[in-house]
């Protein structure tokens, strides 16, 4: 038997249209039915109303990107907390290793002529769709 998964979704959690929720709880519980352990932070977030600064909610969440298999993202380019989850999806893959990234409205992201978070999370997932991504990444780029 396959062991389940675990997803960490980053998505907006501030002032988000109902049916854009609506599209993201319709995603987790499609994940949730196949078996897969879900941590969606606008539902699974103890601190989303009490933390008054936002110190607590960024720990939690570090902590279960940590915890999770793979990442996935519903991409809102006004999310500021999604931008902060997408660097630090960066730093943890770049610490402890690969990661499955998937784009869960893949659709709407359209890659741009210039430096762009689109263009970043494009990125991340032709890199991270794969787990060999690491297997000569240091010994191709550095000299020792």
């Amino acid at each position: 038997m396959e062991k389940w998964r675990r997803v960490f979704i980053i998505c907006p959690v501030r002032n988000v249209p109902s049916a854009i929720n609506e599209k993201i709880a319709a995603y987790v519980a499609k994940l949730e039915s196949d078996g897969c352990k879900v941590y969606w932070p606008y539902r699974d977030n103890p601190h989303q109303n009490t933390d008054k600064v936002g110190t607590a909610i960024i720990d939690y969440n570090r902590s279960r990107m940590l915890w999770a298999d793979e990442t996935h993202i519903w991409y809102d380019k006004g999310s500021a907390g999604s931008r902060l989850d997408l660097g630090m999806f960066w730093v943890l893959v770049e610490i402890y290793g690969p990661k499955k990234f998937i784009i869960i409205n893949r659709e709407e992201v359209q890659s741009t002529p210039e430096k762009s978070f689109e263009n970043v999370i494009l990125a991340f997932e032709r890199s991270y769709t794969e787990t060999d991504y690491f297997d000569d990444r240091f010994d191709s780029e550095w000299d020792w």
